[in-house]
């Protein structure tokens, strides 16, 4: 067995000895000195060292034997290249999430747990979708990323896929990812991120795959990938050294090819057909308008000086946290007010910013504050909404339809009601928005988990969203010469109240509870709906509907079901229970709070004051304490 993970270890990590043929590098690499300095900083540098070990796994389920063979065959030879076929063992515990398969780094480091899923998926796709095609291979640059893309690459190459365009040091954000997808006209895509899950060797890593319009892959293949972790019994492995991710350029194995590319360059072009950058830097160049912008050392931190700075004149300064770490800085990549602390309370400050916003881990989430105001999801989705035709010369014609997270507030669908637009209701999971686009049925949509975005990918998109604000107010200021007072972020969602009225809304996130207890209280739930009926008194509010949501996709009938536990009042007011899908580790409990308020002179009362009789309720029916044992929340939005 030994001298089995000694093979697989010299054929899945061969210690970047890059004796690798036909490598020519790209005339343009050395700008990424400037652009990208943490990669070329010792200090800095995203850890190279192999010590991942893969063999053929003596974790097995009851539903597969292991392959009899006790060491690798060659199983093809095309173009030179050995292709080997590894034996393993099923692995239980493979099943994806809300976003991806994420575990702790130390269970992807167990023999063959990374190879195992890979090579499941490749087994889960038609082959008209990979052999021969180009893939897109990006992530965040947190720990374990640069061993992962050495493996992906080896199993893709081994499975057919002809040429791997990845990010230089495989870095992409994950909208980079779908931007480069749709643009490259690639046939999908393998983003390494856990998002907004903290990075290190004892933290969290993920893996989840994109398909070629870059939404990420739907149920029905998420499914097969899991049906096949159950029955694997051989990885596919070319016997290839090796890539140097470090540099621009192209590297040939035979008919193979991996190209290393610019993470910024296809995406920023793509942002700016959307937007109207002249306008934005015409705000940010302001003397009296202050800026500034928390990569909390993740990937967007690659991003940020490109285009806020050099593209759109914002001061150095403006960028915290710039440099992307393996380890986020020791910190938790979520952009939200307990995560984030340091930029809120800038933010709060006496004479802070005007405009501050954060990213996450991968890029795809935001967060977006005013001088001592913070812009709930729920409201920003809507606000973007109600302003975009305006303000982003992408949406001059007008969105073709708007959608949220069935847990997010019911803010835009008074937007949609009033700009005459269809509207849609889905599952928590950018997936579901992606089928309504590709239909041509969506344009901007969001989540209250941070997350907003627009047609112009398939993933939620970060910096998309803080652009969309900085576009919104500058169209409204314009018009203001220097020394008039400008618009501010909490004028214009005041302002929006004012108009749609304000929907109040809080989350409690309870992090890494006992999973027992978690699914008790949900299956506790789920027995007290269906004894529930309208018209029943919880307190003072009067019931009108409680159900467990389920969506049936409006464009190719597929249905999912047990999406969140709701409990709907006669006065618009809602409470709604999850299991969190985007965890590594036990299980996150959300519990969602809304209230309508049409009344402009209550808009200004604190939303844990206007909805506490609400969360007491839903603490009260949900009997939280009693399965859970958790006193108070994590996190509060």
């Amino acid at each position: 067995m030994a001298t089995l993970s000694l093979r697989l270890h010299n054929l899945l990590s061969s210690k970047f000895t890059y004796k690798t043929p036909q490598l020519s590098l790209s005339s343009s690499s050395s700008s990424h000195v400037a652009l990208f300095p943490f990669l070329t900083s010792p200090q800095l540098r995203l850890r190279t060292s192999h010590s991942l070990s893969i063999k053929a796994s003596s974790s097995s389920s009851s539903s597969s034997s292991s392959s009899s063979s006790s060491s690798p065959t060659t199983i093809a030879q095309p173009q030179g290249i050995k292709i080997k076929s590894i034996p393993t063992k099923p692995i239980e515990g493979q099943k994806t999430g809300t976003s991806g398969l994420r575990k702790k780094v130390k269970v992807f480091k167990q023999e063959n747990y990374l190879a195992n899923w890979i090579q499941a998926l490749f087994n889960s796709l038609p082959p008209e979708d990979y052999k021969n095609g180009v893939l897109v291979l990006g992530g965040d640059g947190r720990y374990f990323n640069r061993e992962a893309a050495q493996i992906i690459i080896k199993i893709a190459a081994g499975n057919g896929v002809g040429k791997i365009l990845v990010g230089m040091e495989g870095i992409l954000s994950t909208p980079a990812v779908s931007a480069v997808i749709r643009k490259r006209k690639a046939n999908g895509g393998f983003i390494m991120s856990a998002s907004h899950n903290p990075g290190g060797p004892d933290y969290d890593w993920g893996i989840k795959f994109n398909y070629s319009s870059g939404q990420p892959a739907p149920e029905s293949i998420t499914d097969k990938i899991y049906g096949n972790t159950l029955s694997i019994s051989e990885i596919k492995v070319a016997d290839i050294a090796d890539v140097d991710l470090s540099r621009l350029g192209v590297t040939k194995f035979g008919d193979f090819t991996v190209e290393v590319v610019d993470p910024v360059s296809d995406y920023l072009e793509l942002l700016e057909s959307v937007f109207d950058f002249k306008l934005i830097k015409s705000l940010l160049s302001r003397s009296d308008f202050r800026f500034i912008f928390d990569a909390m050392h993740a990937v967007t931190g690659a991003y940020a000086k490109p285009i806020f700075v050099d593209k759109l004149g914002a001061n150095p300064d403006s960028i915290a946290n710039g440099v992307p770490l393996e380890n986020f800085g020791h910190g938790h990549p979520d952009p939200n007010l307990t995560y984030a602390k340091d930029l809120v309370n800038i933010l709060y400050s006496e004479n802070g910013p005007d405009f501050g916003a954060a990213s996450d881990g991968d890029g795809d989430r935001n967060m977006i504050l005013g001088r001592s105001f913070f812009v709930t999801p729920s409201d920003s989705v809507a606000i973007i909404a109600a302003n975009a035709q305006q303000a982003i010369p992408y949406f001059q014609s007008g969105p073709k339809g708007l959608a949220r997270s069935m847990p997010t507030s019911g803010a835009l669908d008074r937007v949609a009601e009033k700009l005459s637009l269809p509207f849609f209701e889905v599952p928590t999971g950018w997936k579901f928005f992606g089928n309504l686009m590709d239909a041509g049925k969506l344009s901007i949509c969001g989540e209250e988990s941070f997350g907003t975005g627009s047609d112009h990918i398939r993933e939620k998109d970060g910096i998309w969203a803080v652009l969309a604000w900085l576009s919104i107010i500058a169209y409204r200021n314009k018009d203001k010469k220097p020394g008039e007072k400008l618009i501010s972020v909490a004028d214009v969602v005041k302002e929006h109240w004012a108009t749609y009225g304000r929907n109040f809304f809080s989350r409690y996130d309870y992090e890494e509870c006992e999973s027992e207890g978690a699914n008790k209280m949900i299956d506790y739930l789920r027995d007290l709906i269906s004894k529930s009926k309208p018209g029943d008194k919880y307190g003072n509010y009067v019931l009108q509907v409680a159900d467990d949501f389920t969506y049936t996709d409006p464009v190719d009938s597929s249905v999912a079901s047990k999406q969140g536990v709701r409990f709907v009042f006669t006065d618009g007011s809602r409470i709604i229970f999850r299991l969190s899908g985007t965890g590594s580790a036990g299980a996150t409990i959300r519990v969602y709070i809304e209230q309508f308020e049409p009344d402009a002179s209550k808009h200004d009362v604190d939303a844990q004051i206007a909805l506490k009789p609400l969360i007491d309720l839903a603490l009260s029916v949900s009997k939280l304490k009693d399965f859970t044992g958790r006193e108070k929340p994590t996190v509060i939005t």
